[in-house]
Order: structure tokens, then C-alpha cells, then sequence
């Protein structure tokens, strides 16, 4: 399949929800309706976890060690899989396949997977902090999954929508469902 690169609605800034009330509703959901996201309600989960936030330095919407970014999301949907390019607020089509079906017996059966509309799947290639921090990278990176996961759940709440963490998982059948690079690892599924 040859790539296709879908530009995505720019994101708001302003929203009609308070960040207060957002962590107040925040809660784990695992029922989903049906409907499909729309490229607006994509787009504006995508920036708040990797989003570009100033561009003159290319500083995102989560904090990471150094500015090193080590973090990649995907998200998978009915009509395939696809990479967010935070650089240009893009998707990069890497499959047309569902592959929530897989990602859900990689999940140990979490059927929450297969009925959500979309996965969000973090994942990261952890050499890049390795090569700068050493051994402190282990932390540097998973604090920032956490940070990316957290504006993603935040946001969905202030769009109205639902979301569930999701960490149980086997990481190679993950990594090979989603054809990850060699060089990255899946920390979370949103």
C-alpha cells in the first residue's frame, strides 16, 4: 500500500469545558457508542498529546526529557492504522486493515478495544532518552507516556467522549499487529 498522508482540521485552543471540570469527570470508560470519530474530535486528541504547542522550537502539548520527543502515537480504526506527523498536524496511512480485533486479543481480550471506535496506541523509541540520560531514561520515558495519556484523557472528556487506559498487554504481538519499527515499543493503549 502506498502511503497516504491525510491533513488533519487545525486544533482549537479554547474549548467549552475548564480543565478543573475535565479532571473532575474524568473517569476509566469501557462502553463506547458506535459512531465514528470525526477528523475534528482525531485531530484535537492527537494534538493534545504530541501537538505541536510553539513552533519556532517545536515544543508539543506533553513535556519530555531534554525535548527529545521519543514518543510516536498511532491511531487504529476500522480504515486502517496511521502515524500522527506532529511536524504539519498529518496522518501518515501505514495500513487500510482493522487491526482493533488483534490489538484486542493482545490485550488479553479486552473487548473495550474492539468497540471503541478508535485505539490510540503510545509507543516510543526509548534509545533516543537512553543515548542522552543513561539508566534515568527508564523514568524520563514512562513519565512522559503518562503525560501524553493524561492530556488524551482530558481531552477526550472535554470533547464529550470516553476513554479507558490500557497497559495489559503482550508488547510483541502489539509491535508486530501495528508493524511497528524495530526501534520502537507500545507503552499504552488509549
Amino acid at each position: 500500500m502506498a502511503a497516504k498522508t491525510i491533513p488533519l482540521p487545525e486544533p482549537k485552543i479554547i474549548g467549552k469545558m475548564s480543565v478543573e471540570e475535565a479532571i473532575f469527570r474524568r473517569r476509566s470508560e469501557r462502553s463506547f457508542q458506535p459512531q465514528e470519530l470525526s477528523m475534528e474530535q482525531i485531530s484535537q486528541l492527537l494534538w493534545a498529546g504530541q501537538g505541536i504547542t510553539e513552533k519556532s522550537w517545536g515544543f508539543r502539548a506533553a513535556p519530555s526529557a531534554g525535548a527529545l520527543y521519543p514518543l510516536t502515537l498511532y491511531v487504529v480504526k476500522k480504515d486502517g492504522v496511521f502515524r500522527y506527523l506532529p511536524d504539519g498536524h498529518k496522518l501518515l496511512q501505514i495500513s487500510s486493515e482493522d487491526k482493533r480485533p488483534s490489538l484486542m486479543r493482545a490485550s488479553l481480550g479486552q473487548t473495550a478495544i474492539t468497540e471503541a471506535p478508535v485505539v490510540i496506541v503510545v509507543a516510543g523509541n526509548f534509545r533516543i532518552t537512553e543515548a542522552k540520560y543513561g539508566q534515568r531514561a527508564y523514568r524520563y520515558v514512562n513519565m512522559e507516556v503518562g503525560h501524553v495519556a493524561e492530556n488524551v484523557h482530558l481531552q477526550a472528556v472535554a470533547l464529550g467522549l470516553a476513554s479507558v487506559p490500557i497497559g495489559a498487554f503482550w508488547d510483541d504481538v502489539v509491535a508486530k499487529t501495528l508493524e511497528l519499527p524495530e526501534t520502537q515499543d507500545p507503552y499504552y493503549l488509549i
